[in-house]
């Protein structure tokens, strides 16, 4: 019987089988490509293929038997939700009908990369490690990052304690959890963190190292099934700043979305103008008070409350919309959502 052993530096014995990761990749900068080596921001994102991405690090090879299957090949901002609920039946899909299968790594681009990996963190209905990948700095760049990124995703999921850590975000020989990963600078290759909160890892050149794991509801135990679904319900994001107009919330709520959520200032607080808008309003979706700081939660606040906003706790206004779209494939019982605000 053939025993897989995984060494200390990353590679296997001659011979032993390897253990399967599926890299399914969508597109980015990871596999963009520019007119020249100094092209570090204008570039094609979504040039390349997954299977070039993969072949061009040969050391993955020594590592996994890796199986590549392209979902998309767009830069970040142009994922859509219909790629989301790809991506999460096909890794339960991959996981259910494979179990040699230790992981699943997404290369992705870095700009909605956070929300991604929270949909997925919150709709894939097994633990084994699913970790998304990507880079600052194109394939064609003097010292693109997007290589050991790769391969420290791969050593990532093929790590055994990786499995019950829900979905991961792998860049920069740093491990993030999906709910609490942020993308913090345009530009720099150290752009994601988890603000306050920490890191959960490293990937360093001897081994994968976890210091803290997520303690919120993820993955095998959420309650959020999008099996059977096509799209989601649509809420959208009303941004907070001083003496705002209430014209485009008013057309907002008349336009008739299922939830609001808002990026309000401080602790996910709103103007009068916004208050007065809500109250005049015919019908009222379901709302949902995030915060534009970055860090810190929303708690509970009465005026706010008897308008039947729902505080987000610690989530950022683009996680705070997914997580209530999935709730919203479940109840607008408003109770209902805030236990799960609390919870996820």
């Amino acid at each position: 019987m053939n025993i897989v052993l995984l060494l200390a530096a990353g590679t296997a014995l001659i011979g032993a089988e390897l253990p399967v990761v599926w890299v399914l990749s969508t597109g980015g900068t990871i596999a963009g490509q520019g007119a020249s080596s100094t092209s570090l921001t204008n570039y094609k994102a979504g040039a390349l293929r997954g299977e070039a991405l993969v072949k061009a690090v040969p050391e993955i090879a020594q590592i996994a038997d890796v199986r590549v299957e392209q979902i998309a090949n767009v830069g970040s901002a142009e994922l859509t939700i219909a790629i989301w609920l790809t991506l999460a039946k096909r890794i339960d899909k991959i996981f259910t009908a494979e179990p040699r299968t230790a992981g699943v790594v997404i290369t992705h681009g870095t700009n909605t990369m956070e929300e991604t990996a929270y949909f997925l963190n919150l709709t894939v209905r097994h633990d084994r490690p699913v970790a998304l990948v990507g880079s600052m700095r194109p394939s064609t760049a003097i010292s693109a990052d997007g290589p050991l990124n790769l391969l420290n995703a791969v050593r990532t999921v093929l790590a055994p304690e990786s499995r019950g850590k829900g979905v991961l975000v792998v860049l920069n020989d740093e491990i993030n959890a999906a709910r609490d990963v942020t993308k913090t600078n345009t530009l720099r290759v150290q752009t994601f963190r988890s603000p306050e909160l920490g890191v959960l890892g490293y990937v360093d050149g001897d081994r994968v190292s976890y210091y803290r794991a997520p303690v919120k509801r993820h993955t095998v135990n959420s309650e959020f099934d999008v099996s059977g679904l096509k799209e989601l319900p649509q809420v959208e994001i009303v941004y907070s700043y001083v003496e705002p107009s209430a014209v485009m919330l008013e057309a907002l709520l008349a336009s008739g979305p299922k939830g609001i959520v808002f990026a309000g200032t401080g602790a996910g607080l709103l103007s009068n103008v916004e208050k007065k808008a809500i109250q005049k309003a015919e019908r009222r979706p379901v709302m949902v008070r995030s915060s534009r700081v970055g860090n810190g939660r929303v708690p509970p606040n009465e005026p706010h409350d008897s308008l039947g906003m729902i505080p987000a706790d610690n989530l950022n206004p683009q996680k705070a919309r997914i997580l209530l779209m999935l709730a919203l494939t479940k109840t607008s019982d408003p109770a209902e959502i805030r236990r799960m605000f609390g919870e996820y």
